[in-house]
């Protein structure tokens, strides 16, 4: 656990600086965890909802957190698996036809006045969205998020080799997918 983590700890546990230690947790992690959820739900509105969730599970949560882990992979399985949930309650909201939810999501990501990108940023998203819900996590914490493998796998509970072999094979179906978006453009 680097230095900074384990101060917001033990602030935690200093009576009456609960809040303070919660406030550098928030200022420390708030932005990362916000980009991490919303590369996995698209939209600004319901990547805030998950964090402001996240983070009161956090809170909820910190008085029992165990060294055996870092603090941001901890909070980052968390906030995984609370836009994880959020997107397969969506899920059952349309009936859990995986293509609808995904048509949905690429229409969130087209229509986003807070998606900057140029054409093939929004190409790469669309690729990415097709992926498998396990082969976007893992490419959006290795790509985007520059996480390694181990961190990656304490994350998911995963296995480093697995890992790695699903980040290549999604490595490839975004550049195959690439490849034929291109193409069309032509």
């Amino acid at each position: 656990m680097d230095n900074g983590d384990k101060e917001i700890i033990e602030l935690f546990h200093v009576q009456g600086r609960k809040e303070d230690a919660f406030r550098l947790l928030v200022n420390r992690y708030s932005e990362k965890l916000y980009w991490h959820i919303r590369k996995i739900v698209l939209d600004h509105e319901d990547s805030n909802d998950i964090l402001q969730n996240m983070f009161v599970k956090v809170w909820q949560g910190l008085a029992e957190f165990r060294y055996e882990a870092k603090l941001y992979t901890w909070m980052y399985r968390i906030a995984t698996n609370e836009s994880l949930n959020f997107l397969n309650e969506k899920k059952r909201k349309v009936h859990g036809y995986s293509t609808e939810i995904t048509e949905m999501l690429e229409n969130t990501l087209e229509s986003d006045v807070y998606f900057s990108g140029d054409r093939i940023q929004l190409e790469l998203q669309k690729a990415v969205l097709r992926l498998t819900e396990r082969q976007r996590l893992i490419f959006n914490m290795k790509y985007f998020d520059d996480m390694t493998y181990e961190d990656i796998a304490d994350v998911l509970d995963v296995a480093v080799g697995t890992l790695k072999a699903t980040y290549h094979n999604a490595v490839k179906k975004i550049e195959e997918d690439m490849r034929i978006t291109d193409s069309l453009a032509l």
